[in-house]
Parts: structure tokens; C-alpha cells; sequence
């Protein structure tokens, strides 16, 4: 058994794993707190996360994949802390997140759409006044008066992120098309996205929790469609078109 104090979203988490992996990958992350939060797993847990990623790729339309147990941890130590997480109105999001000159941008949208290529768009424009909070599953506390991005170690398979937090400003729903656009949306249209995107379970009183935390982000943050191919210039287009004031 391998035991370690990591801190995601301001929370501490004391993580017990079978696997040295989830640690390793958790190192920048390490505190010396009382947790708050407390996590452990079970090889019939893991053997269930398994199951639910072969469903996962069927959904996506990728071939079955034989993941390491070790691997296999990792996902179930984050959905442990993501649906403890909940009663502190922190919520786990599927997206590509990254802060310009202070203030965070989250792309989200189905696997395969091109989140990440999209942001690393944004970060060859604007050099090093971009910065990568999370490329694929960060943290977004909602319980204050601005929704905060939280940096995690669950940051897909380039492995780019940053333990920082960022006020977020915007969430963008990405999708592919001939010419760069980008219009408001409003929380109704956006809605089925941002629900489709966040950690959820079949307990319906944590999804009404997560929709109540979804109403409460559609009013911290700005909503957007951006329709984009994959030239520079879609990044200048998404920008401007979220900060022409």
C-alpha cells in the first residue's frame, strides 16, 4: 500500500493506493496537511473502471484497449476525488484549459474534436502570455463568487498542465468547421454540452447537484460556440471575439 497528502482545488487528499503510479504522477502536488478528503481503492474498483473505459472507447468508436491495473488507479482515485469533491462544489470537467494574461479559457467538446489542437493555436499566438492550466480533466471550484481552474495531474496524453488556479472567464464549445466564428451562447443551448462534459453518476441526487453547480458556473462565466478550422488564425478569432470590449 502506497500513501501520500496531495492538494487539488485548495482541498487535501490523502490518496492510499495498491499502485505506486497515482503518487508518482501526483509528486508536484504534495503537502504536509490534515486531509480533508480521503481516498482509497480496491482491485474489484479497478476492475470496474476497466469495464467502464472498454464502454468509453465503444462510445467513441476506438478499438478495446488492455490498460495496466496501475493505469487503471489513476482513473479511479480521480473519480473517487471528483464525487467527493461535489459537496465542496468543486467539479471535475472534460477540457482543454488555458489562462492568457491571468484569466483562464476552457475548451470543451467530444473526444477527437481538437480541444488541445485548438489551445496549442493559442499558445504559439500569444507566447508566454499563455499559459496551460490542464489539457484534458481540470478542477472548477464554483462556490464562490467567480469560478476558479484548478491545474491537476489527470491532464491527458501530452501531459500539460500547471498546479495554478485561474479566475475563469469564459467556456467555449468547440466545433469543427470551414470558417473561424465564434457567437454567445446562451446557458439553455449550452447546457446539454457542459452537463454531457462533467463528472457525473447514476445517483440522481449527485446529478442534480452537478446540474445546480452548472446553473450557478453559466452565470460566473461567459458561454460560446466557436466554429473552427485549424489555421492560426482561429485562435485570434476565438480570442477577439471573447474580449471585444
Amino acid at each position: 500500500m502506497f500513501t501520500g497528502t496531495y492538494l487539488f482545488a485548495n482541498i487535501p487528499v490523502r490518496i492510499s493506493s495498491i499502485y505506486e503510479e497515482v503518487q508518482l504522477m501526483c509528486a508536484d502536488y504534495r503537502i504536509e496537511l490534515e486531509p480533508e478528503v480521503e481516498v482509497a481503492t480496491t482491485l474489484e474498483e479497478i476492475a470496474e473502471e476497466d469495464k467502464l473505459s472498454d464502454e468509453q472507447r465503444k462510445l467513441e468508436g476506438l478499438p478495446p484497449c488492455k490498460f495496466p491495473n496501475s493505469y487503471l488507479e489513476t482513473l479511479t482515485v480521480y473519480r473517487k476525488i471528483a464525487e467527493a469533491f461535489l459537496e465542496h462544489d468543486v467539479l471535475l470537467m472534460h477540457g482543454s484549459v488555458v489562462a492568457v494574461d491571468g484569466e483562464a479559457y476552457m475548451f470543451t467538446a467530444l473526444s477527437g474534436t481538437g480541444k488541445s489542437t485548438h489551445v496549442r493555436l493559442w499558445r504559439k499566438l500569444f507566447g508566454e502570455r499563455a499559459v496551460m492550466v490542464n489539457d484534458d480533466k481540470p478542477l472548477v471550484e464554483i462556490g464562490g463568487d467567480r469560478a476558479i481552474a484548478y491545474g491537476t495531474p489527470w491532464d491527458g496524453k501530452h501531459h500539460l498542465s500547471n498546479n495554478i488556479a485561474v479566475p475563469l472567464k469564459a467556456i467555449v464549445v468547440l466545433r469543427r468547421g470551414l470558417e473561424n466564428e465564434i457567437h454567445p451562447l446562451t446557458t439553455q443551448d449550452a447546457f446539454p454540452t457542459l452537463l454531457q462534459q462533467s463528472f457525473r453518476t447514476e445517483d440522481p441526487m449527485v446529478t442534480m447537484h452537478t446540474m445546480q453547480l452548472l446553473g450557478k458556473l453559466s452565470k460566473q462565466v461567459s458561454l460560446y460556440e466557436l466554429h473552427c478550422n485549424m489555421d492560426p488564425e482561429a485562435a485570434m478569432v476565438a480570442y477577439k471575439g471573447m474580449n471585444n470590449d
